[in-house]
């Protein structure tokens, strides 16, 4: 069964780089970022953990602990790391899943729950699927998924803005438009009547009968 927006995050004991997790136990009170990969040693994925690693403090600045995945044992990733940041100049000091019996990459529902066998022999072509990414709110249930071919390397200050529009809309009665970003306008949600709205935010500007803007609170 798929794994949707809004529901709980599978938990899962598992190695990692930095030593044994079980997941919810190590997201705590705050937000997560889990990013998975098909293979250690591939060349998209080497750039993607090396810019996540340069980006880790602002991510961090948000309440956001970062962890990423890949099939292959935690001795391999532990090798990759010093490729990754040779090639990008980004360190990977966050940890990094062993995935090797495909426990995570079922749970997540990245591979088929019937899939056979273990990491060993798979090529990434086998796990091309193994792609996603997961933003997980202090409440374990998932807020955002996003999954991208093997060839295409993913966008990691997108995951950025759409993070600060989840925190934000989860804190104040309002949503975020497209493309927006930190600082701009808002859109006032359908729940909240012209009253409320006007006790809530001043001000606001109505560009349709359904459609209502304003401010961003706080900025």
């Amino acid at each position: 069964m798929s794994l949707r927006i809004n529901d709980t995050a599978p938990d899962f004991t598992a190695d990692t780089t930095e030593g044994p997790i079980r997941f919810h136990d190590w997201i705590g009170d705050g937000w997560a970022v889990l990013f998975s990969h098909p293979k250690d040693f591939t060349p998209v994925c080497t750039t993607e953990l090396g810019a996540m690693g340069k980006m880790k403090d602002e991510f961090t600045r948000r309440g956001v602990k970062v962890i990423g995945i890949s099939v292959d044992p935690v001795e391999s990733h532990v090798k990759w790391k010093a490729d990754i940041e040779a090639a990008t100049g980004g360190r990977v000091d966050y940890p990094l899943i062993g995935d090797t019996e495909l426990k995570v990459a079922k749970l997540y529902d990245m591979l088929p729950a019937s899939e056979t066998g273990t990491a060993e022999g798979r090529t990434p072509a086998d796990n091309a699927t193994v792609r996603s990414v997961f933003v997980i709110g202090p409440d374990k249930k998932v807020k955002l998924s996003l999954t991208y071919p093997m060839t295409t390397g993913r966008n990691f200050a997108e995951i950025l803005r759409a993070i600060d529009s989840i925190q934000l809309t989860a804190k104040h009665k309002v949503a975020t438009p497209a493309d927006w970003k930190q600082g701009e306008d808002v859109i006032i949600t359908a729940a909240v009547s012209d009253a409320e709205a006007t006790e809530k935010f001043g001000s606001f500007e109505r560009v349709l009968p359904y459609l209502r803007k304003t401010r961003q609170p706080g900025a």
